[in-house]
């Protein structure tokens, strides 16, 4: 009979620590994705693992083979408004403004003042839809499914919103190089203030569902910790480095579109692990209802396209109609694109994700030369391998999560 011996330790888990030498086995590597509901996307992450415990986690990106710079080395500038969307395809708006404001750079353009208005008060309502969609979905990811719906059912009032002023819902492809497609229809302020009336009481009913829950805090409290310092190293922008308290916002520190006329303030993180990164996020939401109040409040009138912007915007359609001059312009637009000086820029916007930034060689003409995308879900996702190590199988799900990223822009 081989001899026993009675433990008197309870815990299971103490008990395999008393053992660990003989318990020990082999590690194993596992393949999550690259399509599982898991990983928000095309993303497959390769891990290692020691019994639960994540050893080893490598990213593997690329799965969709966009190719968008290289597209819009062979379409002019114009025509590359529409691929913008699809970068982060759950916040169109802001990609849009940013590559007009590129493009405007080169060109040596400035928007007047409601042309501005506009496109704070889109970028913003941008903001609102991206976080929605991303607290929302990681309140399931966390096990929690009510919250989901509060946000859900907000994000799709947006997106009735974004219908009536675009004519799109999803991809709108709103902004043009030198204004917008359109001006806003008349009661449509009116509507974006009503939703903002009844938009904060929910969010305080959705908050309540997650910010105290025990099961969510346990879940996502100390989980996925980031310093300052590894943010900064792995070039992470936006909620995710302010979780990791770097006080970084480009709409404060460069303000752009007239920004530094409104009052708001920059959310911080204490600690940068999952719970703060969540908390930023819901912070950032009220803020932006702030500022899109007092965009509306001080609603420009004028123009909403730059009056000296003839050789890059569109005609009007009347104009087209009646007007050999205007037609010839518009064939030319259309052809040929805007004609551009010959440079080199650089802009960047805090878009919801991130900093997002365009960098354009023109060589003169209507195409770009090269055009580069500095995307902020590929920065972010890069610090997985390492944030994830040590962590349980389990916790992959809320790191995830927690980071917010977009496939359609990392693999651009």
């Amino acid at each position: 009979m081989p001899e026993t011996k009675e433990i008197s330790i309870g815990d299971v888990g103490a008990r395999a620590s008393v053992y660990q030498d003989e318990l020990q086995g082999e590690d194993i590597a596992i393949n999550v994705g690259p399509s599982h509901p898991t990983t928000h996307g095309v993303l497959r992450l390769i891990m290692e693992l020691d019994g639960d415990v994540i050893t080893k986690c490598e990213p593997v990106v690329g799965y969709l083979h966009r190719g968008d710079e290289k597209i819009a080395e062979n379409m002019t500038y114009n025509q590359f408004v529409p691929y913008t969307d699809r970068l982060d395809y759950i916040a169109p708006l802001a990609n849009n403004v940013t590559y007009a404001l590129a493009v405007e750079k080169l060109a040596g353009l400035e928007v007047p003042p409601r042309c501005a208005a506009i496109r704070v008060l889109v970028t913003e309502m941008a903001r609102l839809s991206s976080h929605l969609l991303g607290v929302g979905v990681y309140g399931m990811d966390a096990g929690a499914w009510t919250p989901f719906m509060y946000t859900f059912t907000e994000r799709e009032k947006l997106y009735t919103l974004f219908e009536e002023l675009t004519g799109a819902r999803f991809t709108t492809s709103y902004t043009r190089i030198g204004g917008v497609s359109r001006d806003v229809p008349d009661g449509w302020l009116k509507k974006v203030s009503a939703f903002c009336d009844q938009f904060l009481p929910i969010l305080e009913e959705t908050q309540k569902l997650l910010t105290r829950n025990r099961i969510f805090m346990d879940r996502t409290e100390g989980i996925g910790v980031i310093s300052k310092e590894d943010a900064l190293a792995y070039g992470m922008t936006g909620p995710n480095l302010r979780a990791a308290g770097v006080d970084l916002d480009l709409r404060k520190d460069r303000p752009y579109l007239g920004y530094d006329q409104y009052e708001f303030d920059v959310p911080i993180g204490q600690t940068g692990d999952c719970y703060d990164r969540y908390l930023v996020r819901l912070e950032e939401m009220r803020q932006s209802v702030r500022i899109i109040r007092q965009v509306i409040q001080s609603f420009p009138d004028g123009p909403w396209y730059a009056e000296d912007a003839k050789k890059i915007y569109a005609p009007k359609k009347d104009k087209i109609l009646t007007s050999m001059e205007e037609l010839i312009q518009n064939f030319m637009i259309v052809t040929e694109g805007p004609r551009m000086p010959e440079g080199e820029v650089y802009f960047e916007a805090e878009n919801p994700k991130g900093i997002l930034g365009f960098f354009i060689v023109s060589k003169g003409g209507g195409v770009p030369y090269r055009l580069k995308i500095r995307s902020p879900s590929f920065c972010n996702l890069s610090i997985l391998p390492k944030i994830v190590p040590g962590h349980y199988l389990s916790d992959i799900t809320v790191l995830l999560g927690s980071l917010d990223f977009v496939m359609g822009e990392c693999d651009r």
